[in-house]
């Protein structure tokens, strides 16, 4: 009797396989949860659209011109919850109660794409939450003055920059903070971040107020609504879009920078 043949030694899976694989498996999810992820990130821009944008022009209390700089806002804020959202909480979970991150850890990739998957499936969720939000909002809204859609390439590169920068500002929140720390997330980071962020009125506005002006540049969100403003609404007042573009890619730097350190050490810990 023969001896059995020797089988064939497993293929080697590059980096990018797997990378793809994790991907893959969040995509699944989402569109597993759809309708809960819609529910979740668009919620409460679609609230403000009606109460801002749809009934208190008809009442007469602000300009029908404010849905003008009502809807790049509401666009940004789709952008920011969702992106900060689908990382940070997700991360939470996989260290904390579903300890799914030692599976993912155990990928045959270094830890640091574990950590960039991470950002890379929040920032597909980010924009996914903006298209959806976007026709929604104007339809409540009604014609928006000045609203153009010609510069496609500007605002495909603000968009993705923003998605990109909360993506990297949720893998930092999702590192240091704990379960049960979870509602200083929404209380103290996301409520001022939304209100201060110049989502519902034009940074320009705020001449009125200098401290204010200067203190708001310091939010990630007041870049993203600007953005989004000069290239939707161009013949609004908004910052440069060199200025808005610079300040995007220093933060999504700096928070890639930070998050993955303490992603790596949270990981290692």
């Amino acid at each position: 009797m023969n001896p059995p043949a020797p089988l064939p030694a497993p293929r080697p899976v590059g980096a990018g396989h797997v990378f793809l694989a994790l991907l893959m498996r969040d995509a699944v999810v989402v569109r597993r949860e759809l309708i809960y992820f819609l529910m979740r990130t668009a919620m409460q821009p679609l609230l403000f659209t009606i109460v801002f944008g749809y009934l208190l022009p008809r009442m007469g209390f602000v300009n029908r011109g404010y849905t003008s700089a009502l809807l790049p806002g509401v666009l940004a804020v789709s952008l920011a919850l969702a992106a900060v959202q689908s990382v940070a909480l997700q991360m939470v979970a996989d260290f904390g109660f579903t300890k799914e991150i030692e599976d993912r850890l155990l990928a045959p990739v270094a830890s640091w794409l574990v950590a960039l998957e991470k950002v890379v499936s929040g920032t597909g969720q980010a924009l996914i939450a903006a298209l959806f939000v976007l026709p929604l909002a104007r339809l409540i809204m009604g014609p928006i003055a000045g609203l153009s859609l010609g510069n496609v390439g500007l605002i495909i590169v603000v968009t993705l920059f923003g998605a990109t920068s909360f993506s990297m500002l949720g893998l930092f929140l999702g590192s240091v903070i704990e379960g049960t720390q979870i509602g200083l997330l929404f209380g103290i980071v996301v409520a001022p971040m939304i209100m201060f962020g110049c989502a519902y009125y034009p940074w320009k506005g705020l001449d009125a107020v200098p401290v204010m002006k200067y203190a708001v540049l310091l939010n990630p969100l007041t870049y993203v609504s600007e953005g989004l403003r000069g290239v939707l609404i161009p013949n609004q007042p908004h910052m440069p879009i060199p200025m808005v573009l610079l300040a995007l890619a220093a933060i999504t730097a700096l928070f890639w920078r930070l998050g993955l350190r303490t992603f790596m050490k949270r990981a290692v810990g």
